[in-house]
């Protein structure tokens, strides 16, 4: 079975123009309706750094009725955010983007990787205390454009810090769509095996759309059940740079499974008026 975590969140947050907030709603509450495990579908985060974003707290608001089995998943980058997601009843999990690279965790969260670690101990406590997971995702786990030390041995020593902070849930993340499937077979099994067994570790890759059926055969090989993907394989982080790779499109990575004969749980019928919608918001503001 492999559980996937829909991101209209990582889909919306770099398109400029606004997207109106009842359209979010409706997609969001579709998406909730097609039975995704986990949807990552906001964030707290600065309105002045992701502008799309900033109405998030009214969209879930919104779906508060929405019947569903989905867990909810907002973004966070410091205490306050964290403070202001857990602080929500429709919210499960909260996400910290934590990097492998110093220059990248500087761009996004305007911290330093110390620092991070810092935060991730505070918002642990926030967590805890409101009875929420956090997922940390490790960014730029697969290298990164700024000439930044990487090795796999880097990424692993991460991911173990973070296994001794407590973190349970812990994301390998492609930030910029340079991963082969050799390196996704190679720095997954070797996480995984060094992590304990109630360690969910997840990917979130982006990729070209031809090149995903050959990552996913690697991902699954090595071990990997939980995968995040977005619907027409929008999505990457604003604050990466000028070219991005988007998400690994949902409808691809049924299709693998499919192909695979791997069950996913989504209703396709509810998934295919999702990705009409999708094409509708997307292009419309692209």
């Amino acid at each position: 079975m492999l559980h996937i975590t829909e991101c209209p969140r990582d889909a919306m947050q770099g398109i400029k123009e606004p997207i109106a907030t009842d359209t979010k709603i409706a997609y969001l509450s579709k998406l909730m309706q097609a039975g995704f495990p986990v949807i990552d579908a906001g964030s707290f985060v600065s309105a002045t750094a992701i502008p799309q974003m900033a109405d998030t707290a009214k969209v879930f608001d919104a779906i508060m009725e929405v019947q569903t089995e989905s867990e909810i998943l907002a973004i966070v980058a410091n205490q306050r955010g964290a403070e202001d997601a857990a602080a929500h009843k429709r919210v499960s999990v909260l996400g910290y983007p934590f990097s492998v690279s110093e220059t990248f965790q500087l761009r996004n969260t305007n911290a330093t990787i110390d620092a991070s670690f810092d935060r991730i101990r505070a918002i642990l406590e926030i967590t805890a205390k409101n009875q929420k997971q956090l997922r940390v995702y490790l960014s730029m786990a697969f290298g990164n454009p700024y000439g930044d030390v990487w090795n796999e041995q880097l990424v692993g020593e991460m991911a173990l810090k973070m296994n001794n902070l407590g973190i349970r849930s812990l994301a390998l993340a492609d930030t910029i769509g340079n991963s082969t499937p050799e390196l996704i077979s190679s720095l997954f099994s070797t996480i995984r095996k060094a992590l304990p067994a109630e360690t969910e570790l997840s990917l979130h890759l982006h990729s070209r759309p031809e090149a995903v059926f050959e990552k996913m055969d690697a991902a699954w090989d090595a071990g990997c059940r939980h995968i995040d993907s977005a619907i027409l394989g929008f999505g990457g982080c604003p604050m990466a740079g000028d070219t991005l790779t988007g998400n690994m499109a949902t409808e691809t990575l049924l299709a693998w499974c499919a192909q695979r004969g791997i069950g996913h749980g989504i209703n396709l019928e509810i998934l295919s008026e999702a990705r009409a919608m999708a094409g509708q918001i997307f292009h419309s503001v692209a």
